[in-house]
């Protein structure tokens, strides 16, 4: 890509990553107060406005670095966790796991969402290309993030819900990973492990369902 098609594309993101990563951070949070612990919404994290859940470094600087860097073929970023005191949860070890799958339940209904869109502009005979690429990217962020967020490791959302499902020693024990969880995700997206082990495989099951779900929509527009 030449710069002006990178800045295009960035701009063709931009909505899409900032809704993707502002829902899936509120719903943790959501469910975190629906089930016991008010520690997210004393601190403004149950809300819509991305600003309290963005995070300069890993939210701005590092994805566009790396965007601009290589150009476009590798991205990373994180946003601001959303504390949750699961001592607090009126069941801990059950409701942990409720908690952790509303961010991923989050993309993937955005993902849904932003397929429904796509489908009634291009139903409706929009040609304009930005909106339409906006609707691409808005299905293919939050499958990327409903995935990645899903892989079994602490501190992601699928690590904890192994950690939920878990007995509790086994739990103890697999929990005690998460301080090195961080460092071992990225040696193994730097690999490419994740990519074709986990992210390809499950993102093709996603967009699959998307697709079956979202049938009856594209037939009624035809």
């Amino acid at each position: 890509m030449n710069m002006s098609e990178l800045i295009q594309t960035v701009l063709i993101y931009a909505l899409p990553v900032i809704f993707a990563i502002t829902l899936h951070e509120a719903a943790h949070g959501y469910a975190a107060q629906r089930l016991g612990d008010n520690t997210a919404a004393m601190m403004g994290r149950v809300t819509l406005n991305p600003l309290p859940h963005i995070d300069p470094m890993g939210t701005i600087l590092l994805p566009l670095l790396l965007y601009f860097s290589t150009g476009g073929a590798f991205l990373f970023g994180y946003a601001k966790p959303v504390p949750v005191r699961f001592d607090q949860l009126r069941h801990p070890k059950r409701d942990m796991v409720w908690v952790a799958l509303a961010g991923p339940a989050s993309n993937l209904l955005q993902a849904l969402l932003w397929g429904v869109l796509l489908y009634v502009l291009a139903g409706s005979g929009m040609t304009e290309r930005f909106f339409l690429e906006m609707c691409k990217a808005g299905m293919l962020t939050n499958v990327v993030m409903f995935a990645f967020n899903l892989f079994p490791l602490p501190p992601l959302d699928g690590g904890r819900i192994v950690v939920g499902l878990l007995p509790w020693r086994q739990a103890v024990l697999f929990s005690r990973v998460e301080p090195w969880g961080f460092f071992i995700v990225m040696a193994l997206v730097i690999t490419g492990v994740i990519s074709a082990w986990w992210m390809q495989p499950l993102m093709g099951v996603t967009f699959d369902l998307l697709k079956l779900t979202l049938s009856p929509l594209a037939a009624l527009l035809r």
